[in-house]
């Protein structure tokens, strides 16, 4: 099982045809599957398929025959890389890791197939893998050294050439197999499932007959989601894969047939083949195939999801349905009774009985014919991201005309995400047959369909408006293709497209990203072993590639194991009546449920509890653990726990507890000047407000612990992926009513954290570790993916009220900040948050008079917590939104706004802390050169003149960001050195691996230190056994305090070894270890760094808050699509103040991650709950975060050279977390094409978008004639919806209407 999408069991790469995740899995750990099949058909699928798959919807019983090849037999460090393995480590490609096997197998499935890849392929290739750290810009630089395209840090010519001889041959022994099973029926009993794959037809059909309601499962992508999200089991199973009738692939007279067995990816191959060889007119719907599954879910799942299944479950947001029906395809059934045909059609796709598959049927093939010469068919899609997501509508559309005529024939409009099975507008297409297809026709249709097709206001999915609207834009797209081709054919018989329409045609031309890195280079004079300024590979990097890398549930079983999972809560606030354990203890396999009476010690921190005692107060809260032989077995108990509740009072939303004045905080206020009195003075005056919505975090590997009790001393060790695990062993000796000396933590590394893994992991630790108190065995609690997000808060969703006074040339003299954030249920984090907030809520802009006040609320939902960020992407969104709102005020550019406002020279911030802004002013004017801002916004304005539903913008932001905390206990620091009698060291420090490369960079500072090089060294995994009392890895500095710390030991070391040295300088370091050893030299030292002195007295609101700031500015331009409100993201230029970069590749990539990570908190990241408090938002299928396809086609970061921090160690500053707010410069380059669409429509009003700026806010933002039918007929028809804007437009004033069934809670 996948233990990214479920949380535990690892996902590998093989050979044969094969198998991928849910709609995709983020990890990505693959399987390649190798088999041989044989058709008789001229078209068949005789190569020997490679391909990649995902174990976690691999039922074992369908790997009978294949080769499997995971990512430890594609290359080890015992044995011999292969060069993806290479080149992805050593050009950056991976940071924590967790997804980083996925992403080997993902390109060796390539090259097996293509040794040779385009670009276009190596992307495709990655479609369906999930990186959160990375930004993937490295990881496709990576796999570029397959082709010709190449940038910055990645150097191909550096690595060994593709040795074939080291790829695995298919086994012959497999090939054996497969003849003696040929024809030959499998059967696999299990426990409480029997698997039966038959080996013919006939078979098939006889045992269809015997049982009509087994399920017949090709690709699992249907059922086995069945059983992992709904829990549905099925007693058996048919697997019909090797019957050869189902994998046909022939060419007849009229059209194709295609067997049913057919994966999505072989469908693609062979019309890839078939369609050159036929006139244009015949392969319309084919073409149209082949756009749908270029977009339709990832490679792994197009490799394993069968045509047949894809037909067969019928789900309304599938994209080749529709296609299919539009095209009049003929499904081909059989059953025990004989064959007969029925069209794929809406009332097949709608379930209507007399049209359906009966129980004993199967569908064996489908026929699609060819198109007509005067036929004409589109299809159209939605999704919150571009590939691998399900749509949020699709459609397919087509059109037979008269010959030689624009008079229509037949019509078939389609329409799927719109109800529980694809909808067609038949009485619409009824209507207009025998019309011309003209303007007229056009605004006919588009009344006829938003009659016909009908979303009520509680439509499951929401985006009702922004759905109806798509309804119509999808027409009037095909209406322009279907004139265009119409002019194609006749250019004398029709009119030209006025240039105004032009636009409305065709999707974004997408192109494979590309990067530029450019950094300072250290000084010629530098040793060349001394690596600190260089870009050093990250040195788990390459066990992160190969699979070696150990993260915590890659920890064998340890004797006598026991397996924990909990309940929680299914009430957002209620009194806990009564907790009945007795049925889940009668469960075969389950040792006990452990609740909070069985903790001996005290239950949680004082602010939060371990488990919940007499109150729930948020869905997801935690009330007991059932511990099992089997993880399994756990999770099935926990379903027979009953809990009996009494409701109390609900908040959920910032407005409720403002209203019920519910906060977790006092207020929190900082000013500079006189506010009421500059506003007194000002030439205008504007107010605002702007909602930004949560982020989860989405680390890739979920929070994990393993306990192991010891045998005497009531000691235990931890095993757990924390930020902090100083405060998981306080909290769990806490719990267990123990001495912290007895409570050893270990981290070797985090699969991703974020800030997401300061608080809560010592909470589930505390859980384990009870259970593993009470039983006295070892506990492995490892959070599927649903669980996480449930339980674990992420990004506080903000509310920022703005008051802001300027002059008439646009420089700014008052502003006053009203700043609300949901903390959700507890503490946590949030008054760090809100704290963050206010400080930095002037981003870069020095206002003379300048107040910001704010307060964390109180709600019943999970608590929001620590973020990549901290406060600072939410609070300087909001800088940008006034300073926007001032500059369309007054008609001024955004950037000359921005420029006369931001901080030029040494002065204080707001909150008294001195600042000196010359390198903002730099970044700034770098970034204004070196993206060629000012002609790039001359060719999109003209761009803009010449497209009217194709927009592009682009923006430039700039960022004064804060590092660190504000109390300077926050910034101390320690370190363990070791010097072997072998010359080795072995380096232990507080700071813990996630990702970011801290550990590389203590080797960095070690080796530069002592003078040796850094293959003498080794870092030590974060334990509190060497390092005690350690800080949280947090705040952007654990690399330069925990830098400082190895420093001092290092230097400590040095300093003794000085005389011995003086006396041998010829020496070898070898030779000088052991004389220190022979004289009784200590060759162990601790290091302290007692941190940055900081303080805030938040009474006077001053204080030297932070160490130090990061300058940077981005430009980016996008380019986006009016009619469905998609975006591109076309190029990215930052300019960063890095000053000396102790490694330019770590802190690249930390910004490139942080910058894409930025890009889904402020364009597709969104969470949702129902009124009851339920996240309806749980794992990747409804939580998108930035894939492949959302990197900026030109990325490009260039550190500011010649810059130094001399506050830090080697005057490098830390880059962690700078780099996410920059990409609020996509929100900005998108209001800005938004702008332009509203000002050429004649609407000049200002307007306010907020975040997320997905693709139903962007549509809806770009008023134009169909949101205006749209809304007049919602007004026509009295349905009010929930709008997901406010829009101030005089001319199309939406109102605010609220439905409980669709609120959005932020």
């Amino acid at each position: 099982m996948c233990r990214q999408c479920m949380g535990h069991g690892p996902v590998y790469q093989a050979r044969r045809h094969s198998a991928r995740c849910p709609s995709e899995c983020p990890a990505k750990r693959l399987l390649q599957l190798a088999t041989t099949k044989k058709q008789a058909s001229k078209f068949s699928f005789t190569f020997q398929r490679h391909y990649p798959a995902n174990s976690c919807l691999l039922p074992l019983c369908s790997l009978y025959g294949a080769a499997i090849t995971t990512v430890e037999g594609v290359g080890t460090t015992k044995t011999k890389l292969h060069p993806i393995q290479e080149r992805l480590a050593k050009c950056y490609g991976s940071q924590c890791g967790f997804c980083t096997p996925g992403m080997v197998m993902s390109m060796y499935s390539l090259l097996r197939n293509h040794p040779e890849p385009t670009m276009a392929q190596i992307v495709a290739s990655l479609d369906g893998n999930l990186c959160r750290c990375t930004g993937y810009r490295p990881i496709i630089d990576s796999f570029s050294a397959f082709c010709p395209m190449r940038s910055g840090l990645c150097k191909p010519e550096e690595f060994q050439p593709r040795d074939p001889s080291q790829d695995y041959i298919f086994p012959p022994e497999l090939m054996r197999m497969a003849k003696e099973a040929k024809g030959k029926s499998l059967i696999f009993k299990g426990e409480k499932t029997t698997w039966i794959s038959p080996g013919s037809l006939q078979e098939l059909l006889e045992l269809k007959a015997r049982y009509p309601s087994a399920p017949l499962v090709v690709g699992n992508t249907s059922v086995g989601l069945d059983r992992k999200l709904l829990g549905i089991y099925y007693p058996l199973f048919l697997h019909p894969a090797r019957i050869p009738d189902l994998h046909v692939a022939s060419v007849e007279d009229n059209g194709i047939i295609i067997g049913a067995a057919t994966h999505l990816a072989q469908l693609r191959d062979f019309l890839l083949n078939i369609i050159p060889e036929f006139p244009t007119e015949k392969t319309k719907i084919y073409h149209t195939l082949l756009k749908q599954l270029r977009t339709l879910a990832g490679e792994q799942i197009r490799c394993l999801a069968s045509l047949g299944g894809h037909i067969a479950s019928r789900a309304s947001v599938w994209d080749l349905n529709p296609v299919l029906a539009a095209g009049r395809s003929i499904l081909n059934l059989a059953s025990i009774d004989g064959a007969r045909q029925i069209p794929l059609n809406d009332e097949f796709l709608a379930r209507v009985p007399e049209a359906d598959l009966s129980p004993a049927e199967v569908i064996v093939s489908v026929f699609i014919p060819f198109s007509e010469e005067d036929e004409f068919v589109s299809a159209f899609r939605q999704a919150e991201r571009q590939k691998n997501a399900l749509s949020i509508a699709n459609s397919a559309m087509k059109v037979l005309f008269h010959p030689g005529t624009d008079v229509i024939m037949d019509l078939a409009i389609l329409y799927g995400g719109i109800g529980s099975t694809t909808v067609s507008a038949r009485k619409t297409c009824q209507q207009l047959i025998g019309r011309n297809w003209n303007d007229q026709m056009l605004e006919e249709a588009c009344r006829l369909i938003l009659e016909e097709i009908i979303l009520p206001p509680s439509a499951p999915g929401g985006k009702v408006e922004y759905r109806r609207t798509l309804l119509v834009s999808f027409f009037f797209r095909f209406y322009l293709e279907v004139r265009q081709g119409l002019k194609s054919m006749y250019p004398s018989m029709y009119p030209d497209l006025p240039a105004e329409y032009a636009s409305a045609l065709g999707d974004f031309n997408d192109k494979p990203p590309q990067g530029m890195q450019i950094y300072q280079d250290v000084d010629a004079n530098q040793p060349p072993q001394d690596p600190v300024g260089r870009p050093i590979m990250h040195q788990s990097g390459i066990k992160h590639a190969t699979g070696e890398a150990v993260f915590v549930d890659d920890i064998a079983p340890a004797d006598g194991q026991l397996y924990m999972a909990v309940v929680t809560s299914t009430r957002a606030h209620a009194k806990i009546l009564s907790i009945d354990v007795s049925e889940a203890l009668e469960e075969p396999g389950v040792v006990a449920v452990v609740t909070a009476d069985d903790i001996p010690g005290t239950n949680g921190d004082g602010k939060e509890k371990v488990f919940a005692e007499d109150e729930v107060i948020y869905i997801g809260h935690i009330i007991c653990g059932v511990v099992a032989e089997t993880y399994e077995c756990a999770k099935r108990a926990t379903g027979k726990v009953k809990v009996e509740y009494q409701d109390l009072e609900l908040i959920l939303t910032i407005e409720e507890a403002i209203e019920h004045n519910s906060f977790l905080t006092k207020e929190k206020k900082i000013e500079k000047g006189n506010v009421e009195k500059a506003f007194l003075t000002v030439e205008k005056i504007i107010e605002g407000e702007i909602h930004i919505g949560g982020q989860e975090h989405f680390y890739l590997e979920t929070n994990s612990v393993f306990v192991i009790p010891r045998k005497e001393d009531n000691e235990m060790d931890i095993y757990v992926s924390t930020q902090d695990a100083s405060k998981v062993q306080e909290l769990v000796a806490s719990v267990l009513n123990a001495q912290s000396n007895r409570i050893m933590c270990h981290t070797k590394r985090v699969g991703g954290a974020f800030g997401g893994k300061i608080t809560k992991p010592s909470f589930f630790s505390a859980a384990a570790a009870v259970a593993a108190n009470k039983t006295g065995r070892p506990v492995r609690f490892i959070l599927e993916r649903v669980d996480d997000m449930l339980i674990h808060g992420g990004r506080h969703p903000l509310l920022g009220k703005y008051k802001v006074g300027f002059m008439n040339d646009g420089k700014i003299k008052a502003v006053d900040l009203l700043f609300y954030i949901n903390g959700g249920c507890t503490l946590d984090e949030s008054e760090l948050v809100i704290e963050y907030v206010v400080l930095k809520s002037s981003n870069a802009y020095d206002i003379p008079n300048f107040r910001s006040r704010g307060w964390a609320c109180k709600t019943n939902l999970p608590s929001n917590t620590a973020f990549r960020g901290f406060g600072f992407p939410q609070a300087a969104l909001c800088a940008e939104t006034w300073v926007t709102a001032v500059a369309d005020h007054l008609g001024l550019p955004h950037d000359k706004v921005r420029e006369m406002n931001m901080y030029k020279s040494v002065t204080k911030t707001p909150f008294k802390q001195e600042i000196d802004p010359r390198n903002l002013v730099v970044c700034w004017e770098e970034c204004l050169k070196i993206s060629d801002y000012y002609n790039r916004q001359k060719a999109a304005e003209e761009f803009n003149r010449q497209n009217s539903w194709k927009k592009k913008g682009l923006a430039i932001i700039p960022m004064k960001f804060s590092v660190g905390f504000n109390s300077t206990f926050y910034h101390q620091a320690a370190a363990l050195v070791h010097i072997y009698l072998d010359g080795s060291v072995l380096v232990s420090s507080g700071g813990i691996e996630l990702g970011q490369g801290i550990l590389t960079k203590m080797l960095q500072v070690a080796s530069h230190e002592l003078k040796i090089p850094m293959s003498y060294i080794h870092p030590y995994e974060r334990t509190t056994v060497t390092v005690p009392n350690a800080i949280v890895t947090a705040g952007s500095v654990g690399s330069e305090l925990n830098g400082k710390a190895v420093q001092n030991a290092c230097q400590i070391l040095r300093k003794r070894l000085e005389p011995i040295i003086k006396n041998n300088p010829e020496g070898k370091w070898e030779d000088w270890i052991k004389t220190a050893f022979e004289e009784s030299i200590s060759l162990s030292a601790t290091g302290y760094f007692k941190g940055y002195f900081t303080n805030m007295d938040w009474d006077k609101g001053e204080g030297h808050a932070y160490p130090y700031f990061v300058f940077g500015a981005a430009c980016s331009e996008v380019e986006i699509d009016c009619l469905t409100g998609a975006h591109k993201n076309i190029r990215t230029d930052i300019v960063m103040d890095a000053c000396f970069s102790i490694n330019p590749g770590i802190d690249i990539g930390q910004i490139e991650g942080g910058f894409i990570q930025g890009l889904g908190l402020y364009t597709m990241e969104e969470i949702k709950f129902s009124p009851e408090g339920q996240q309806y938002t749980l794992g990747p299928d409804t939580y998108k975060i930035p894939a492949v396809c959302d990197v900026p086609e030109q990325f490009r970061i260039y550190l500011l050279p010649n810059s130094r921090n001399p506050m830090a160690i080697y005057s490098s500053k830390g880059m962690g977390e700078a780099g996410v707010f920059l990409s609020s410069s996509v929100f900005f380059a998108i209001r800005d094409a938004v702008a332009a669409v509203r000002k050429e429509r004649g609407f000049s009003d200002p307007f306010i978008l907020d975040s997320p700026l997905n693709c139903e806010r962007i549509r809806m933002a770009c008023a134009d004639r169909f949101t205006e039918m749209v809304n007049s007929f919602l007004e026509s028809k009295k349905l009010f919806l929930y709008c997901p804007f406010t829009c101030l437009c005089h001319k199309t004033r939406i109102k605010m209407w609220e439905i409980k069934m669709l609120g959005t809670i932020q």
